[in-house]
């Protein structure tokens, strides 16, 4: 993540194969994933990745089980062509490499899927999910994006804006207590300043014996402790999402 000298992400997360059950599409200017449920509902969620870009066969899990739950999924290229970061990259370069990669630097792109789930999927209640760099990115859309109706930050959050505990739409902030990229010192002064500043709903949960990463992990069957936490993590999200959409 962006204030990490070298973050411990997703790789951890045990990756295995997954095609995906959407399809890719072109938005404007970039590519993307879209998967689309059963039945229209009119409901939508942007997913956004972490470092390891729109491809990552984890976050193409998470949107085909949004999907499956009612709710179009649409997972854009917030890097818009350039590398993801890569499992041997080489992390004393990180930061270099994150410099044109803001997660607070996508709202061209995010008005553009705006317009696209408005245009074309019929959609008039959106919500976002995040993981890592993509829950800076949640983060910052509600911020920034009162329309987003409901937002999920999945161990990710902005650190250095002085509004950042101002929200302007509800947002369910998911934490592992074992995570070195957001330790929980960082968590604490969160829910305390949001106790303190913010004016609509917000949750900050913290999961026990998690590491970064166990949200989206797809093959939580490696490590059978994990998996209760890992589908009541998956569930708050979902609820999160139902009870403001």
């Amino acid at each position: 993540m962006a204030n990490e000298a070298k973050p411990r992400a997703c790789e951890l997360g045990d990756r295995m194969q997954y095609g995906g059950r959407g399809q890719e599409v072109q938005i404007e200017h970039f590519r993307s994933y879209v998967a689309k449920p059963p039945a229209p509902s009119g409901r939508a969620v942007i997913v956004i990745h972490d470092i390891y870009g729109w491809q990552l066969p984890n976050t193409r899990y998470i949107a085909d089980m949004l999907a499956a739950n009612g709710y179009v999924a649409v997972c854009p290229d917030f890097y818009v062509g350039k590398d993801p970061w890569g499992p041997t990259s080489d992390w004393s370069k990180f930061q270099e490499w994150l410099e044109d990669r803001q997660a607070t630097g996508i709202n061209r792109e995010v008005d553009a899927v705006l317009r696209y789930l408005k245009e074309e999927c019929g959609a008039n209640r959106v919500g976002s999910v995040g993981f890592c760099w993509g829950g800076v990115a949640a983060h910052h859309l509600a911020l920034h994006y009162p329309e987003i109706k409901a937002g999920v930050s999945v161990y990710g959050i902005i650190r250095d804006r002085e509004d950042r505990f101002e929200l302007k739409s509800p947002v369910l902030f998911i934490f592992a207590e074992k995570d070195v990229v957001v330790p929980l010192e960082q968590v604490n002064v969160l829910e305390a300043r949001l106790k303190e500043k913010c004016t609509v709903d917000y949750r900050v949960k913290i999961f026990p014996d998690q590491s970064h990463g166990f949200v989206h992990r797809k093959r939580e069957d490696i490590n059978p402790a994990d998996k209760p936490h890992i589908q009541e993590a998956r569930s708050d999200m979902l609820n999160w999402l139902n009870k403001y959409m």
